[in-house]
């Protein structure tokens, strides 16, 4: 196993289980035996989904499951009641509470029947030291009739792939410079058991540590009940979709980005939530954590595993108003477009890895205060995919959140169509349906500003 995948296995916790969960919509009932031969045919084609991670005297393996059973990883449920979104979202909630089994493969699927009527649902939860998002869009062309490892600039060219697309996939060459010297690292942990020495190393500018620096130096969040001790409990929604094209023509009109329009709603369905509690907002400032691709573009040897960096990405809650907030957040992704924490981060996630599990936890603590929630944008395919002979109407995931971290934010394109949905620490966050309606009524109001617009491009 890589570094990076060993350090997102160790992040496993009872209250944060590291399993990227997804959910499918259709329309027409899916057929359990043919849901069964797609998997065989076309997920168990990756090899690796075969296999368990296993730890032997500090070292961690990829090991075929000599008890492989197909029928131990699929599922059919069917929904309770009027079997509508709420009980597939109650569903859902309950699903991402509860741990894989590590003694077989991390993955399962689950095919929900009576969904709406005559309609299904397909959940799957795959655990995170499987593979990274970009990756699982490649899995997700495979079950659904694409190839089953595009190259990443031939994904990239046809919108299915890329997390925050403003920053291109790195070249092999640009990855490689995440080999630093062991020097650095030993430098930078030296930094980590002496957190006060970080603001003077940011400030006085000291060579290849200044990054790092920053990153110790960084204010903790502040005390919202966005943030909290994660329970053991998860709950899950997500908003109807909002035409694409909408997007982009707001987006054009106010001269910002598609991602900087979806960022600054999802902002603003956070302000107003709090508000509705009547919790202080002015000047109110949080982080969210971003995935950012560092795939090489001339794809890889390896079709899965975590080859992503992170952001730290400051949302500014405390704007009401909300073109202010919008242009906040453009500036803001502007600023962190040639930003060096991608590639410091995926090199401290492998360093971490293959290090003592006391450097790592002491890692994991450090970034988690330093965030309220892991936030994805993923531009998903815009033609409509087809999952065992049936036309998918909606699809949504998130990524898990570590350490302390309670909240994950995704805002997932397909088909013409973005949606966001949020999955919640229930203790901290019991409903967040409240957050998530939110949403296209902060859409409306940059649409409404845009509409008295000329086009400023």
């Amino acid at each position: 196993m890589s570094g990076v995948d060993v350090s997102w296995l160790r992040m496993e916790r009872p209250a944060n289980p590291m399993a990227i969960t997804g959910v499918m919509t259709f329309r027409k009932r899916l057929d359990l035996e043919r849901v069964r031969r797609t998997l065989r045919e076309q997920f168990l084609a990756f090899g690796r989904f075969k296999q368990r991670p296993v730890e032997e005297a500090g070292l961690h393996y990829w090991e075929t499951d000599p008890k492989f059973d197909l029928e131990r990883h699929l599922h059919r449920v069917a929904l309770p009641g009027a079997g509508g979104k709420r009980e597939l979202q109650e569903l859902v909630s309950d699903l991402a509470s509860t741990p894989l089994d590590p003694a077989h493969p991390m993955w399962q699927f689950y095919v929900i029947e009576r969904y709406r009527g005559s309609g299904s649902a397909l959940v799957s939860r795959i655990h995170h030291c499987y593979a990274d998002g970009i990756a699982l869009m490649r899995v997700l062309l495979a079950l659904t009739g694409g190839e089953a490892n595009p190259p990443a600039r031939k994904a990239h060219a046809g919108g299915a792939t890329g997390w925050l697309p403003w920053l291109e996939p790195l070249s092999g060459a640009s990855v490689k410079l995440l080999q630093w010297t062991s020097a650095f690292w030993q430098g930078y942990f030296e930094l980590l058991l002496r957190p006060g020495k970080a603001l003077e190393l940011a400030q006085s500018g000291a060579g290849f540590f200044v990054e790092a620096a920053k990153l110790l130096a960084m204010s903790p969040e502040p005390a919202t009940r966005l943030r909290g001790e994660p329970g053991l409990s998860k709950r899950a929604a997500w908003t109807e979709g909002i035409a694409l094209a909408q997007v982009k023509a707001v987006a054009k009109k106010l001269s910002c980005s598609v991602n900087d329009v979806l960022l600054a709603c999802a902002a603003g369905a956070l302000r107003a939530y709090l508000v509705a509690h009547r919790d202080p907002v002015e000047g109110l400032e949080i982080r969210v954590v971003v995935p950012v691709n560092l795939r090489a573009s001339d794809g890889d040897d390896d079709p899965l595993g975590n080859q992503f960096g992170l952001v730290f990405l400051e949302l500014p809650l405390g704007m009401e108003n909300p073109l202010e907030r919008l242009y906040a957040v453009h500036q803001r992704m502007l600023a962190l477009r040639h930003s060096p924490q991608p590639m410091l981060l995926l090199g401290l996630l492998n360093f971490a890895g293959i290090a003592p599990r006391a450097v790592h936890e002491q890692l994991l603590q450090t970034l988690g205060a330093h965030a309220t929630a892991v936030m994805t944008n993923v531009p998903g395919p815009q033609r409509r995919l087809r999952f065992a002979g049936v036309d998918i109407d909606e699809q949504i995931f998130w990524v898990p959140q570590s350490g302390n971290i309670g909240m994950g934010a995704s805002l997932l394109s397909y088909a013409g169509h973005v949606q966001f949905g949020l999955i919640t620490d229930a203790g901290m966050v019991p409903d967040p349906a409240r957050i998530v309606e939110r949403f296209p009524m902060e859409f409306s109001k940059l649409k409404q500003a845009a509409s008295g617009r000329k086009d400023r491009s």
